[in-house]
């Protein structure tokens, strides 16, 4: 079974600018910085999950799906030995196949199968290299269940995500690549027909680890990569200490209705956007799949344009109009 994603790995100009760039960003973000090896710079979540961030020209890497800076592959974590070496049967005759380490009778500790998907990017699957943390985010006190007692709840000055939640892709192949994620056993959890669906690791688990979406006259690339943080508390902790370190915010504070997840979005240097994201749905096999009319207030019931300033706490530049991105702009 797989359990969620492992690894990520960007590729990046290679310059002294964009290393130190890159360097500050993952730090400030929240991540631990691991030795560097070879020729890749790695950060970890509280869990292990991990970002691998290599030039962009480095041969170990396959072509980019778009320009510029941007994910370069994707590593899910698989539960067991007999899961990886079913994957391995499903995907031999995927393109771009690879494997490493496996054979009919044992599988080694560094196994791995991979494939291109229908985007060219490269998907992983190997053990999973994540560990168990106690981390537990702060109980809410929701009328009629209250399960926060003597305790207030945190401010956070900063956050440190615990797990690499989930990928958007833009993609220009939208059924190919259902099809695709569909073949390996990813389920299908809510849907924009036509224009996108959003994909779990499996029947029991959060309620996307990929969105596909397509959008007219937009080609495939990265969109995001979201962490998750412990807390809706952690979402606005986190942002406020980006905001202070100057990074810019893309979109949030804000709450997705199809998730119910609280959001906070960042421009990336290494690619896209990343986001901080808390409290998003556990599904099952009872869930049925949604189907949802793409617009502003089904992307986030509400949302701050701009962020919010980490020094004053209020939203920049609120006396030049901004406000809340609930409904479109005339």
């Amino acid at each position: 079974m797989i359990e969620g994603i492992d690894r990520i790995t960007y590729g990046i100009e290679d310059t002294p600018a964009q290393w130190e760039a890159v360097q500050r960003f993952f730090g400030d973000w929240g991540l631990q910085a691991l030795p560097v090896t070879s020729a890749a710079h790695i950060w970890e979540t509280l869990n292990g999950a991990q970002v691998c961030v290599r030039a962009m020209n480095d041969p170990a890497l396959d072509p980019a799906i778009e320009p510029g800076p941007t994910l370069r592959a994707v590593q899910w974590g698989v539960r067991d030995a007999d899961s990886l070496l079913q994957l391995h049967q499903q995907m031999h005759a995927m393109p771009g196949f690879q494997s490493h380490g496996l054979n009919n009778a044992a599988v080694a500790n560094d196994a791995n199968v991979s494939c291109l998907d229908p985007h060219g990017l490269r998907q992983i699957f190997a053990l999973s290299i994540k560990r168990n943390v106690d981390v537990r985010g702060t109980p809410a006190n929701a009328y009629g269940d209250i399960r926060r007692i003597d305790q207030a709840s945190p401010v956070y000055e900063r956050a440190t995500p615990v797990d690499i939640g989930h990928v958007v892709l833009f993609t220009d192949r939208l059924q190919a690549a259902e099809d695709f994620y569909a073949a390996l056993g990813f389920v299908a959890s809510d849907r924009y027909p036509g224009r996108g669906v959003f994909m779990r690791c499996a029947p029991q688990a959060g309620h996307h680890d990929v969105f596909l979406l397509q959008v007219p006259g937009k080609p495939m690339g990265l969109n995001h990569v979201a962490f998750t943080v412990r807390d809706i508390h952690e979402v606005f902790g986190g942002g406020l200490h980006m905001s202070r370190c100057g990074w810019k915010t893309q979109l949030g504070p804000g709450r997705h209705p199809v998730s119910s997840a609280y959001f906070w979005y960042f421009e990336n240097p290494c690619g896209g956007l990343i986001e901080y994201n808390a409290d998003e749905d556990h599904l099952t096999s009872a869930w049925q799949a949604r189907e949802f009319t793409p617009g502003p207030t089904v992307f986030a019931e509400w949302a701050i344009e701009g962020g919010i300033d980490g020094h004053t706490r209020r939203q920049p530049h609120s006396a030049a109009g901004g406000g809340f991105l609930t409904e479109k702009k005339p």
